[in-house]
């Protein structure tokens, strides 16, 4: 299963080329992302009165890979970013993505995400109630960047 995230773009997203930014494309894959990991996460599992909601107590980016497959120009319609788990380990979590329409690709990428105490200030493990809610969106088969050239 995938998360499917709509993104609108801005007439401010745009460099001096007339295409999306580069930049930009990191922040599509951060409102995905927390869509993903804070909304939908939040929604999906509930807890037990011991843990706390899912990625409630802190998650921080520890790696970003990307790979430009195809200029995106600005349109009004939104870009559609797709998101799904590639990786579990006991303290971490890689997110794939493709930022897309159907039939073209712009972008593909990948997050290595680490849970964070941010009380503690210190990486912690995942909980049982993120490991399964990830665990709906894992497929290692899907092309990720390191995969892909």
């Amino acid at each position: 299963m995938r998360h499917i995230y709509r993104c609108p773009l801005r007439w401010s997203d745009m460099d001096a080329y007339g295409h999306v930014n580069n930049v930009v494309h990191l922040r599509y894959l951060e409102e995905a992302r927390i869509d993903f990991m804070f909304r939908l996460a939040g929604e999906a599992v509930a807890s037990s009165p011991d843990e706390p909601p899912p990625f409630k107590t802190g998650a921080v980016v520890a790696r970003h890979e990307i790979d430009y497959v195809r200029p995106l120009f600005h349109r009004y319609e939104p870009v559609t970013v797709e998101t799904w788990v590639t990786k579990m380990n006991a303290a971490s979590t890689t997110i794939a993505y493709e930022i897309k329409d159907e039939g073209t690709v712009y972008v593909r990428a990948e997050t290595v995400i680490v849970p964070y105490d941010l009380e503690k200030e210190r990486p912690r493990r995942l909980t049982a109630g993120e490991r399964a809610f990830l665990e709906d969106y894992f497929d290692d088969s899907a092309a990720a960047p390191s995969r892909i050239r």
